[in-house]
């Protein structure tokens, strides 16, 4: 199966996160951690928003963490799911303080209702892999930020799920697995966006489980279960998830068995000044900066 092709087929992404808003912040434990550690980076990073958005907020645990971290600035939780985005509301009406300065829209990564030039930050924590064009995701993100705005946002790496990906190989040819973009691809296409000076790193997880069906329940409960294109269409048989049982024991180590995850991060920086296209295409080695920015 070429992954080249594989799509997120976004009417079932949007379900699936719809179904795993009661059920999504008891199982995402990963993805706490993850946030955490993304978070931590603003603390080494001269930057004060006045206007955040943050995107695939999901129940809101980064978009009131941002505010706390920024008392004074407004923050814009937007998710593609809307039950995501009424439990995130429903924990902000018990924060009084926060009223007033917290935002909802129901809207894909690919497509912000927003303005130009309107964000200090674009905040976005395992978000990015569920988009199906990523210079498109890219641009929107560089389109909304002001000069001088910064971009800080966490994706999944090909390493991601290796040995459920493996496994699924012998079982059978269909998409299993939702297709991850490398670290270097990602790099490139943040230039390609014209984003200033961008910073990319790596963190590997692993997680582990008693049994396959503990991990596939609990991709199920944070809504990341498989919704490519080109997944299977029918349901699955007995014979058939026993046969991936059987193949995923190899890896098993102590007792329990392995989960990669490759955590990639990333962030860059609007440029004060944007080069025109003429500029851009006889001084494409260059990119205008502020003075400040050098500091940072």
């Amino acid at each position: 199966m070429n992954s080249e092709i594989i799509q997120i087929d976004k009417k079932l992404a949007r379900l699936a996160f719809e179904r795993a808003a009661k059920t999504y912040d008891e199982a995402a434990v990963l993805q706490r951690e993850v946030n955490h550690h993304l978070l931590e980076r603003l603390d080494y990073i001269n930057h004060q928003p006045k206007m955040i958005l943050d995107v695939g907020a999901g129940t809101g645990y980064a978009t009131h963490s941002l505010q706390k971290l920024y008392p004074a600035a407004n923050v814009v939780a937007l998710d593609i799911a809307y039950p995501m985005l009424s439990v995130t509301r429903s924990r902000t009406k018990f924060m009084a303080r926060l009223k007033k300065k917290i935002k909802f829209i129901n809207a894909e990564a690919e497509k912000l209702p927003l303005a130009d030039n309107s964000m200090d930050m674009v905040y976005s924590n395992l978000t990015v892999q569920w988009v199906n064009d990523l210079d498109l995701a890219l641009s929107e993100f560089t389109r909304v930020l002001k000069p001088g705005g910064m971009l800080l946002f966490s994706t999944f790496g090909p390493d991601t799920l290796k040995e459920l990906r493996d496994s699924w190989r012998v079982v059978d040819q269909y998409s299993h697995v939702n297709p991850f973009i490398d670290m270097h691809d990602v790099g490139d296409a943040m230039m390609r966006s014209r984003l200033a000076e961008p910073v990319m790193d790596v963190e590997n997880f692993t997680l582990t489980y008693s049994n396959v069906l503990s991990l596939m329940r609990e991709l199920k409960a944070i809504g990341a279960h498989n919704v490519t294109s080109a997944r299977p269409k029918g349901l699955m048989g007995k014979s058939h998830f026993k046969a991936l049982e059987q193949q995923y024991e190899q890896y098993r180590q102590d007792g329990v068995l392995p989960v990669s995850y490759e955590v990639v991060y990333g962030h860059a920086w609007k440029p004060i000044i944007q080069l025109d296209q003429h500029d851009q295409a006889t001084q494409s080695d260059q990119v205008s900066i502020s003075i400040d920015s050098l500091t940072r």
